[in-house]
């Protein structure tokens, strides 16, 4: 595998750190936002000094050969101490239990770590061996066992988290439940990893060589494992946003017709205040429907019922629905007013109060402006109006 192959997760998880520090700076006593960001960074560390250059850099600058090795046992096993402490933090429950529960496996792991060093300085690993140190040292006295020790404290996390997120994801719903599956999906991967890995170990044990499983086929798993589970747990936090955004665009385009139509009524002025390039979707949806309420309002004196209720018959027989015939008569009255209004046509009088109530909801305000867009019936009311005012100037 390349070194692109380790960096470029490295790097992704690094940038989704930076992205999270300013939030780490507002809330660093929140134990939730602290296990985020020493997950993410144990992550991309954990690719970071597994990658051969790296492993070569750090044996050189040490002068121990295979220190590198070491260290990324210990990183990783304070990532898999990480995960789960994240979890327990984010699934939540009495604090001192969470607490309690999160010291233990803490100090589990860190005993771990602390063993993995003894082991490492026990041992003899004179021979440095980038890529394939857990089989190449799997009989070695204190090496074996630290290889041992390493992948069974990797295998306990993965088994544990995707336990704790199993348990949990078939009690929940929504985008919660959906990150939770792919938690337990990355952490399969994860426990797929360790155990190929020990698999080619214990084949060293019986004489046999299974290197390619720890060389060729863990290192793929474990990249998979760790995309799936960086998108599992920040599925939960973006989906909604990703959605609430998606949605304010699409609302924004479809009432494009709308406000486009109450535009024309006053070329020369702008029906809200401009805002900065820079604005949100949310902001610019709040814009719009802000300025169509004020077009609604300039044009009101020419709302005419009649338009509305002849537009509405006519939907009505043409085969719609009785909203959809509702809003198409809403949008013929509102074209013809704006013809009126564009022409200084006199204002008619008649009584409007009762139709335009319903222009606050913006699911109707969504079918007043696809009805401009495409209906007939709007179309011909637009027409109508613009021939009854050619009459009245003549």
């Amino acid at each position: 595998m390349g070194a692109s192959t380790y960096y470029i997760p490295a790097l992704a998880l690094w940038a989704g750190l930076a992205s999270k520090l300013p939030e780490l700076v507002r809330s660093w006593r929140d134990p939730l936002v602290r296990c985020v960001c020493w997950v993410i960074f144990l992550g991309g560390a954990g690719f970071a000094f597994a990658a051969p250059p790296t492993v070569a850099a750090v044996n050189r600058a040490s002068g121990i050969p295979n220190l590198a090795a070491l260290l990324v046992y210990a990183v990783v096993s304070a990532y898999s101490a990480s995960c789960l402490v994240l979890i327990l933090h984010w699934r939540g429950g009495p604090a001192d239990h969470v607490r309690r529960l999160a010291r233990r496996w803490q100090s589990g792991y860190a005993v771990v770590i602390v063993l993995l060093v003894l082991l490492f300085v026990l041992g003899d690993a004179p021979v440095e061996r980038r890529t394939d140190l857990d089989t190449y040292y799997a009989t070695s006295p204190w090496i074996g066992q630290m290889i041992v020790l390493y992948l069974l404290g990797h295998m306990t996390a993965a088994i544990a988290t995707t336990v704790l997120c199993w348990r949990w994801a078939i009690q929940v719903h929504g985008w919660l439940r959906a990150g939770l599956w792919l938690l337990v999906a990355g952490w399969l991967l994860n426990l797929s990893f360790s155990t190929l890995k020990l698999t080619a170990v214990v084949a060293r044990w019986a004489g046999r060589d299974w290197d390619v499983l720890s060389t060729v086929l863990a290192p793929g798993l474990v990249g998979l494992a760790a995309t799936v589970a960086t998108v599992g747990f920040t599925l939960p936090l973006y989906g909604p946003r990703l959605v609430a955004f998606w949605r304010a665009v699409v609302t924004w385009r479809r009432l494009g017709p709308l406000w486009r139509e109450l535009s024309s009524a006053a070329p020369g002025m702008p029906l809200a205040a401009p805002i900065p390039w820079y604005s949100s979707c949310a902001v610019r949806l709040t814009r719009r429907e802000a300025g169509i309420q004020d077009g609604l309002n300039l044009v009101r004196p020419h709302l005419d019922d009649r338009v509305r209720s002849d537009a509405q018959t006519v939907a009505r027989a043409a085969g719609h629905g009785a909203e959809d015939a509702f809003r198409i008569g809403l949008a013929a009255m509102i074209a013809a007013a704006v013809r009126s209004h564009t022409d200084d046509a006199p204002a008619a009088r008649v009584a409007v109060a009762q139709s335009t109530a319903g222009f606050a909801s913006r699911t109707t305000l969504v079918g007043v402006a696809r009805a401009l867009r495409t209906s007939p019936v709007v179309a011909a009311a637009r027409a109508a109006a613009a021939a009854a005012d050619e009459r009245t100037l003549l």
